[in-house]
């Protein structure tokens, strides 16, 4: 497994412990991969899911390290969010917590 997205997978679990996250998310890290958020934790997974967030690795890690805001990403042109906001925007409440 890449070590971009184990990270990433251990960031997400950590602050979203299974069951915490009751949507789910894919998370298309650029030249990396992708990753499942849902009820069950995160995980490598392509698969469909409410919301998609695309950026590159050090944008991802900057959300998950809480340096980098999502909405200032989104309005920079960071990050990429496909299908529904209300998930995307209640993925952002969780993270910042």
């Amino acid at each position: 497994m890449n070590e971009v997205i184990q990270q990433a997978i251990n960031q997400l679990n950590k602050r979203l412990p299974h069951g915490k996250f009751q949507e789910s998310a894919k998370f298309e890290i650029l030249d990396e991969g992708y990753i499942l958020l849902d009820k069950d934790g995160a995980r490598i997974a392509n698969v469909d899911a409410a919301v998609t967030l695309r950026a590159d690795s050090n944008t991802f890690y900057n959300l998950f390290k809480g340096s980098l805001d999502p909405v200032t990403a989104v309005l920079s042109g960071k990050l990429d969010i496909d299908g529904d906001m209300k998930v995307a925007m209640t993925l952002a409440k969780a993270l910042k917590k």
